[in-house]
C-alpha cells in the first residue's frame, strides 16, 4: 500500500515523499523515494507496487539483511529533521564505496577502520564521516531492525581515534588586523560604486563583526525578527550541535550592529538578502585578490566574540549576543589579555554605513 507525504523545503517549494508498504507471510518490507513532483511519485508508487507483486519479488531484495546503503537511503528518506547539506552530500558519498554493498549484519568494526583508511583527506574530515556514519548505526536496528551492530562502530571509532585515522577539527585563532579590514572594505566599498548591482560586503562584513553571526544566519535574518527598541534579533535555525531545524534563539545587538541594518534598504523581507555560498565566495576571493592568508569569513566571528571579552563583557553578557547556550564554549576566548575596544572610533564602521 503507497502513500504520498508532502513536505515544505526551505525555498517555498515542496517535495513528495512517496512510501512503499508490503506485507507477505509476516515480512513487511518498506521503499521510500523523494520527488519534485506529486504526479511522479504517484507513477513510482504503482510502478513499484506492480514490481514488488511478481513472486520472489521480495525474497531477491534480502529483506531481513538489507545492504548498508539500504539504511542510508532510508535514514535520509525519513529523517524528521532535515539533515544539512554537508551531511547529506557525505551520506550520498558513503554510498559509494564498497562498504555501502555490504549486508548491514557482516559489517564490523574492521570494515568500518578500512573504510575510514580508505578515504582521502585530513584526519579531521576523515572524523566527519566517521560521525555521520555513526548516526545511521545508532538508528537502524530500533528503528528499522536492520542489523547493523551499534557496538562495532563505537569500536571503529575508538581505534580510528587512537590510531590518528580520525580526530576532532583543530580550534583557528586567526584574527583579522584593522589594516586587513579597511583594505577589505576600500575593496568592497570600491567595487559597490563601480557596480551598484553588486552584493554590498562592506556592510556584511561589518554587521559580522560586531553581531558576531554566521554567514548562514546573517541570511536568515528578517525585518519582521528585528525588534530595534529591544536592540535584538530572532536568528531562526541557529547552528547547534543536536539541533539542526527550529533552534530559534533571540540574540542582543550591540549598537554598531543595529546601526548596519539601519542603513540597509528594507525592500525585501530579509534584512541581508544574500545566499551563505555568495558571501563566503566573495570574501575568499578579496582576500586572494588583496593577499591576505588564511583568513575566513567566520574569523569575524571569532573577532567579534574576543572583542566583546577584552572591552570586558562579563560571559553572560557576551553569550546573549553570541547565542552560545554553553557558557563553556566561550572559555576559548577567556585567554585574552587586552583591554579595550580597539574599533572605538573606527573609521571602517562610518564607511560601511555611509555607502550604500
Amino acid at each position: 500500500m503507497g502513500s504520498i507525504t508532502t513536505r515544505k523545503r526551505k525555498d517555498g517549494s515542496h517535495s513528495y515523499r512517496a512510501r512503499v508498504r508490503v506485507m507477505r507471510e509476516g515480512t513487511v518490507y518498506h521503499e521510500t523515494k523523494t520527488f519534485d513532483r506529486r504526479p511522479a511519485a504517484t507513477t513510482w508508487i504503482k510502478k513499484r507496487e506492480k514490481e514488488l507483486a511478481k513472486p520472489g519479488a521480495l525474497e531477491g531484495l534480502n529483506v531481513s539483511d538489507p545492504p548498508l546503503s539500504k539504511a542510508i537511503e532510508r535514514y535520509t528518506e525519513e529523517a524528521v529533521k532535515e539533515i544539512g547539506r554537508t551531511k547529506a552530500q557525505v551520506l550520498r558519498t558513503i554510498a559509494t564505496y564498497p562498504i555501502a554493498d555490504l549486508p548491514c549484519s557482516t559489517i564490523k568494526s574492521k570494515d568500518i577502520i578500512e573504510f575510514l583508511q580508505s578515504l582521502p583527506g585530513q584526519p579531521q574530515t576523515v572524523g566527519n564521516y566517521a560521525s555521520h556514519l555513526a548516526s545511521i548505526f545508532a538508528i537502524a536496528r530500533p528503528m528499522w531492525d536492520f542489523r547493523l551492530d551499534d557496538r562495532e562502530m563505537r569500536d571503529a571509532i575508538t581505534v580510528a581515534r587512537r590510531m590518528g585515522i580520525i580526530s576532532r577539527s583543530a580550534q583557528r585563532n586567526r584574527r583579522p588586523t584593522l589594516d586587513e579590514l579597511d583594505r577589505l572594505l576600500a575593496h568592497f566599498i570600491d567595487r559597490r560604486q563601480r557596480t551598484p548591482q553588486a552584493m554590498p560586503m562592506h556592510k556584511v562584513i561589518v554587521f559580522a563583526l560586531f553581531s558576531t553571526r554566521r554567514q548562514a544566519e546573517i541570511t536568515r535574518l528578517t525585518w519582521d525578527d528585528f525588534q530595534k527598541e529591544h536592540k535584538r534579533v530572532l536568528v531562526r535555525d541557529m547552528k547547534h550541535p543536536g539541533e539542526k531545524l527550529g533552534n530559534d534563539t533571540w540574540v542582543d545587538l550591540p549598537e554598531e550592529a543595529i546601526r548596519i541594518i539601519d542603513s540597509m534598504p528594507g525592500h525585501q523581507g530579509e534584512i541581508f538578502p544574500y545566499s551563505p555560498d555568495a558571501i563566503t565566495a566573495n570574501f575568499t576571493r578579496a582576500c586572494k585578490l588583496l593577499g591576505i592568508e588564511d583568513l575566513h569569513f567566520h574569523d569575524l566571528r571569532h573577532e567579534g566574540i574576543s572583542r566583546l571579552f577584552e572591552m570586558g563583557w562579563n560571559i553572560p553578557h557576551i553569550a546573549a549576543v553570541s547565542g552560545h547556550r554553553s557558557w563553556v564554549s566561550l572559555k576559548r576566548y577567556t585567554h585574552i589579555r587586552e583591554t579595550g575596544d580597539k574599533y572605538a572610533n573606527w573609521p571602517g564602521l562610518q564607511l560601511a554605513i555611509g555607502n550604500a
